[in-house]
């Protein structure tokens, strides 16, 4: 097992345990990103649009609306609005606008997202085990009630989404009301 000194070829101590702590979490999150990363990458998405697409398909058929969708992000995404866009021109999910609130955009899983999800379900479901498999699973319990202990004092998601609406629907048909998109591009 090597120690994130020698990861990083620092030859100082850390100032302190929590510090070391803190820098082993970070280290930790971005490994395995980056493993979630290459997995999603053979179906031309990225994990952060994995995610936005887990969320609509739990909320399927209803979907959310933006703010919703940010609350719900495993990673907080400063510019949901572009990122709801990339999602819309693959057409993996569709928007329209609220019929009493005209501010409100919805947005749902189109069949081509669903189709999508489907597809990347078994090796994506896979792949914690995999990367977590050095660790026995009676120790996984507590390594959940660890980091969750130590994302205590974090408060809240570091920044709101920016969702105000008007890049992604601004000059499209989801501004007229009607819903868009719903066949994956190839």
């Amino acid at each position: 097992m090597h120690s994130l000194k020698s990861e990083i070829a620092q030859n100082r101590p850390f100032a302190s345990q929590a510090e070391e702590a803190i820098l082993n979490l970070m280290r930790t999150a971005d490994c395995l990103q980056r493993a979630f990363q290459h997995a999603t990458r053979r179906w031309g998405i990225t994990a952060t649009q994995y995610n936005v697409l887990r969320i609509l398909r739990g909320a399927h058929p209803e979907g959310l609306t933006c703010s919703a969708i940010g609350d719900r992000m495993i990673t907080a995404v400063p510019d949901i609005t572009r990122l709801l866009a990339r999602l819309k021109a693959l057409r993996l999910i569709r928007q329209h606008r609220d019929r009493n609130d005209r501010r409100i955009v919805w947005t749902r899983i189109s069949d081509a997202g669903l189709a999508l999800l489907a597809e990347m379900d078994e090796v994506i479901a896979s792949l914690p085990a995999e990367l977590l498999d050095q660790i026995p699973e009676r120790d996984l319990g507590e390594l959940i009630r660890l980091v969750e202990l130590a994302r205590a004092k974090c408060g809240g998601p570091a920044a709101k989404p920016n969702c105000d609406g008007a890049a992604s629907c601004e000059g499209d048909p989801a501004q007229k009301g009607e819903e868009t998109g719903n066949t994956r591009a190839k």
